[in-house]
């Protein structure tokens, strides 16, 4: 699968809140960075942060733009509630090796009513 085509499907079961599929995408030694947090290393890990994310927000990946660049895809999204951002995803041999996310966590914390960090 290239990358754009990977990252289409990616959408679509981020979407449905599966973090069974979601996670078949990325290699077992896969890392995810969302740079609001440390990034998340192996893929039972990122499974479990998945899970633990569509269990704590009704979230909706609206695709703006994907670019394709050999073994990456770049993903410019929005969400029903007005927060942007934009996903960088490495792909080698049809599976996510790296990704990086980058999007404004405190508007996402008060846009779902999450609580706000303290510091």
């Amino acid at each position: 699968m290239q990358p754009k085509e990977l990252v289409i499907k990616w959408v679509e079961a981020f979407n449905l809140a599966d973090s069974e599929t979601i996670t078949e995408f990325y290699t077992e030694n896969a890392i995810n960075h969302q740079v609001t947090q440390a990034p998340v290393e192996g893929k039972q890990a990122i499974k479990e942060m998945f899970e633990r994310e569509f269990a704590q927000a009704n979230m909706t990946c609206i695709v703006e733009q994907i670019f394709e660049d050999g073994e990456w895809a770049i993903l410019e999204w929005k969400d029903p509630l007005g927060l942007r951002g934009c996903g960088f995803f490495h792909v080698q041999n049809g599976k996510i090796i790296f990704q990086r996310g980058y999007w404004d966590k405190l508007s996402f914390l008060r846009m779902h009513k999450l609580p706000l960090p303290t510091e």
